[in-house]
């Protein structure tokens, strides 16, 4: 039977109501090493108030019930002192009150979120990417104490610092980390909380979609060499290709067929959409074709390296991180400021962007469109159909009725 801790300040009704009503909880007694009971005397019944150590330096408190003192205890709702003894070591250490079972916070969501994702070859930069952006009390607080409130408030605070689609992104992120972590805690049941606070933006799945001309493209690509040769090759490959940068840097030497009529790329399938068989997934390879010029360029970088190394390095002769942005973002910023651009509207997302739409333009079916870019039929129509008429005007063009208005003698009266 578990042991019951006496507090005479507390344990009783009658001393309850000698204390004077105040806001602050009045301090009770400690039930394990970072857990204690917390009693707020109110005009009406007091309320019983958990406080918890998160293991990091910080507490966290939660109200459990109420205190029976003007309506009896029925073991839910309203508690006695040792009832809300009961109720607060369950939900601070769990069932078992080896401590082994505490409320799982958002940074151990976030843990556990880094752990799966690793484990299923996905990328933990996903897991990453929320600790630069997430206040230190959203860090700290357990999962099943989030509200919707907060987590709105912190949502839309990031409206200042970055685009609508970006905070979406970092919202689906989060959530990712806070499904996992309900999915292993039957406890947390405030699912609500964070399926409405990081709800996603409106009218923001369009933006960053930019779309280049070739004219444009090439001077990205040149610009790219200006400033760093190896950085150079990387876009290069992206603007013939098409591919995601995540792609193209795991392309291995072995990948490269520089036929010298029709040279391709075995390129390395994205994985994206999640699953368990993503490992699977990567491992697979899909053809690209790529121009003579790109070919030779790549063999040359290839020379003397055996078949499973890079095909692509750095600068300093590394091989890109599986996050290569990164790595290259400033030098990205640079190259699209070169040529004219503005680096918060375009980026090296805007050479697949590009890839697409021109294949599009040139009448290449779209189902070939979406296997070459390694996404989907319906993927290509949502997102790029509105881009197509923006960029088709000469095509469309030579479509339009030209009716031929008569003049002179060839002009027929009216009937009357």
């Amino acid at each position: 039977m578990a042991r019951k801790v006496r507090h005479s300040a507390l344990e009783s009704r009658s001393a309850r109501l000698k204390l004077q009503a105040r806001r602050k909880p009045y301090p009770g007694p400690s039930l394990a090493r970072g857990v204690s009971l917390l009693y707020r005397r109110n005009k009406t019944n007091g309320t019983w108030v958990l406080k918890a150590s998160d293991g990091h330096g910080a507490y966290w408190t939660k109200r459990i019930g109420d205190a029976d003192d003007y309506a009896d205890s029925d073991g839910k709702a309203v508690l006695t002192f040792y009832e809300a003894q009961d109720v607060a070591k369950r939900l601070a250490r769990g069932d078992d009150g080896t401590g082994d079972n505490a409320p799982v916070t958002v940074d151990g969501a976030l843990t556990a979120y880094e752990t799966d994702l690793k484990a299923r070859s996905a990328n933990p930069y996903n897991a990453q990417w929320p600790r630069v952006h997430l206040t230190s009390v959203l860090i700290a607080k357990p999962v099943a104490l989030l509200t919707s409130n907060e987590l709105q408030k912190w949502r839309d605070g990031l409206l200042t610092k970055m685009a609508p689609s970006t905070i979406n992104r970092l919202c689906g992120c989060v959530c990712a980390a806070l499904k996992l972590a309900a999915q292993h805690d039957q406890r947390i049941q405030n699912k609500t909380a964070w399926d409405l606070g990081l709800a996603g933006l409106p009218d923001a799945q369009e933006a960053r979609n930019v779309v280049l001309s070739d004219h444009k493209v090439r001077e990205f690509v040149a610009a790219a060499y200006t400033i760093d040769e190896k950085l150079g090759l990387l876009t290069d490959t992206l603007a013939i290709t098409g591919a995601r940068p995540s792609q193209a840097v795991r392309l291995r030497v072995a990948d490269l067929d520089a036929h010298p009529v029709r040279p391709k790329l075995s390129m390395p399938n994205s994985a994206k959409g999640g699953g368990r068989n993503r490992a699977k997934k990567k491992a697979e390879r899909y053809s690209v074709p790529i121009t003579a010029q790109l070919a030779t360029k790549l063999r040359e970088a290839a020379k003397g390296r055996a078949d499973d190394e890079p095909l692509l390095l750095q600068s300093d002769s590394t091989p890109w991180s599986a996050n290569p942005g990164q790595t290259y973002h400033r030098q990205i910023d640079k190259v699209v400021t070169l040529i004219g651009l503005d680096p918060s509207v375009v980026t090296i997302y805007a050479l697949r962007h590009s890839s697409i739409v021109r294949m599009l333009l040139k009448n290449v079916p779209i189902r070939l469109v979406a296997s070459l870019h390694n996404t989907s039929v319906a993927m290509i129509e949502r997102t790029y159909s509105k881009y197509i008429t923006e960029h088709s005007d000469d095509i469309s063009r030579k479509a339009l009725l030209h009716v031929e208005i008569p003049t002179g003698d060839n002009v027929l009266p009216l009937a009357s």
